[in-house]
């Protein structure tokens, strides 16, 4: 057992799932606490200081869902997997953490929900002003905000996180059911020289300046992004070369909604929590998973610039005017998600059917193109970006 309580003390936090042969096993706490929340059995292996050793375990080839279930619970969970050869191993097979699976950092397809985002938010109070900082890892988009602290609870119903990370020492209060999702970090991560620092090196650049000219303008959500990217970097154990940039929000970009008129409005979730009916049920015919989730996106996120909202009312007349609109969905249909399978390969993640699928949606993106060939506007914006 020596070496698995030394991996466990590396991550006193989450649920060690511990891969022996074609299982993954829990020992101690983490074993009673699984067993709990999954309903599985719960044995007995070996003692340790005179008592039995709780074990319980599941088959990896069905982990995902269990691992599903534990994420819709809030819980987190490190990934031990063999790395040594078993046939050339002297003692216990060489094993070590992969991953680890938080409900703000998914990107397995089993995972995820294919029609809305999963959100990693990290927030920074200084006074009265509140910095915010969220990474939709399964897209790679980061991006930061600043408020002030009345209109935070709008923001969290905005956003919708799936976890939250706050300083250890962060006496900020948040309503429920927020409060239950947050993960405390060590204060030093949220320091906003050491955040600029971290982000310039993740980005190769000498500054932040091609992405927010002036950083005293977000200097508290400039700390929220610095342990955004670390916590992030270490539950994936790697570089996250797929977060390219990031992006600073004007709150004066969107129409405000208070956290109640959005509830109320039931845009997106009914009053009681249901996906159905609401305003996107309703509104939902999209062809594809990105679709719905872009969809979603500006339902929560009304535009403020009227320029930019004829533009997209004057696209959708087009399509309707005699435009290829049937022809547009038809050759849409049965399409890849191209947004996240692109972001679990720069994860090396991706698996073979993912691939294939891939290639045959970027075979069919001519196509597309084609069919949007003379049209102005947004329209013919697409039409490049396709081609």
């Amino acid at each position: 057992m020596q070496q698995y309580l030394r991996l466990k003390a590396a991550h006193p936090d989450v649920l060690l799932f511990y891969r022996m042969g074609d299982f993954y096993e829990l020992f101690y706490d983490d074993a009673e606490k699984a067993a709990r929340l999954l309903d599985i059995t719960l044995t007995r292996r070996g003692q340790s200081a005179g008592a039995p050793i709780p074990m319980a375990g599941v088959p990896y080839h069905a982990v995902e869902q269990y691992l599903a279930r534990l994420v819709r619970l809030g819980e987190s969970v490190a990934i031990c997997e063999q790395i040594g050869d078993p046939a050339a191993s002297k003692g216990p097979v060489e094993r070590q953490v992969v991953r680890i699976v938080t409900p703000g950092t998914l990107t397995d397809a089993a995972l995820l929900d294919d029609k809305s985002d999963s959100l990693l938010l990290a927030l920074v109070q200084e006074r009265q002003r509140i910095g915010l900082a969220w990474l939709n890892l399964a897209s790679g988009a980061l991006r930061l905000t600043e408020t002030s602290a009345a209109a935070l609870p709008a923001q969290l119903g905005r956003l919708k996180p799936a976890e939250i990370l706050l300083a250890e020492g962060a006496a900020l209060s948040l309503p429920p059911p927020y409060a239950a999702l947050v993960r405390r970090r060590p204060d030093w991560h949220f320091d906003t020289a050491g955040a600029v620092q971290l982000l310039t090196a993740h980005f190769g650049t000498r500054d932040l300046a091609g992405f927010i000219p002036d950083e005293t303008e977000a200097r508290l959500a400039l700390g929220a992004a610095g342990a955004l990217l670390a916590y992030a970097q270490a539950t994936q154990l790697a570089a996250l070369p797929h977060v390219t940039g990031l992006t600073l929000e004007q709150e004066s970009a969107w129409l405000r909604l208070d956290a109640a008129t959005r509830r109320n409005l039931e845009l997106t979730e009914t009053l009681r929590g249901e996906a159905a009916p609401t305003l996107l049920s309703l509104l939902d015919t999209c062809a594809t998973a990105a679709g719905t989730r872009w969809l979603r996106h500006c339902l929560h996120h009304p535009l403020s610039d009227r320029r930019q909202a004829a533009e997209r009312h004057g696209a959708v007349a087009a399509l309707l005017d005699d435009g290829p609109l049937d022809a547009l969905i038809a050759a849409l249909k049965g399409s890849a998600d191209v947004e996240r399978i692109t972001s679990r390969i720069a994860l090396k993640s991706a698996r073979p059917r993912e691939l294939a699928a891939l290639r045959e949606t970027l075979r069919r993106l001519p196509g597309s193109a084609a069919l949007l060939a003379g049209q102005g506007g947004r329209l013919g914006e697409l039409r490049t970006a396709l081609a």
